[in-house]
């Protein structure tokens, strides 16, 4: 199947779509882009383009991501940072973004993935059922210390 071919005012408003469709990071639009044959030169213009009109806003996709994957998902901040990372998201805007995230929210969240979790761990000694739903809470990024911090309290 040959690729169809568009124009550079095509591939343009395909990307502003692809941005105004959801926030989206840097890698991503360097990744969708890549599905057109554009010279250095094009990219570069339509990356400026993007970042220039706010289509394109890091910071604003970071704070999106985190909120999302935190009260939608209910990931703990490990499983979100490394997500984040591996979309190439510098590090010093993860952590400034972070403050998405409503300590008193995170900390209610851990209890009630443990309380839901342990339930359900009904054929288990109490040690077991305890181990089993700490690693199901780390599994899902949340911080070894803050889940025994909060379970012993």
């Amino acid at each position: 199947m040959e690729k169809k071919s568009f124009t550079f005012d095509e591939i343009k408003l395909k990307l502003v779509n692809y941005c105004v469709y959801q926030d989206r990071c840097h890698a991503e639009v360097e990744q969708k882009m890549r599905e057109f044959l554009l010279i250095d030169e094009a990219k570069e213009e339509i990356m400026l383009y993007l970042l220039r009109e706010n289509y394109l806003n890091e910071e604003r996709f970071t704070r999106s991501y985190i909120r999302g994957k935190f009260y939608i998902k209910h990931w703990g901040r490990n499983k979100i940072r490394i997500s984040l990372k591996q979309k190439q998201v510098p590090e010093k805007l993860i952590n400034k973004s972070f403050d998405e995230i409503d300590e008193a929210d995170y900390e209610k969240t851990i209890r009630k993935i443990f309380e839901d979790y342990y339930e359900k761990q009904k054929d288990l000694k109490e040690y077991q059922r305890k181990s089993k739903t700490i690693k199901y809470l780390i599994s899902k990024g949340f911080e070894y210390d803050i889940i025994l911090n909060i379970i012993e309290n």
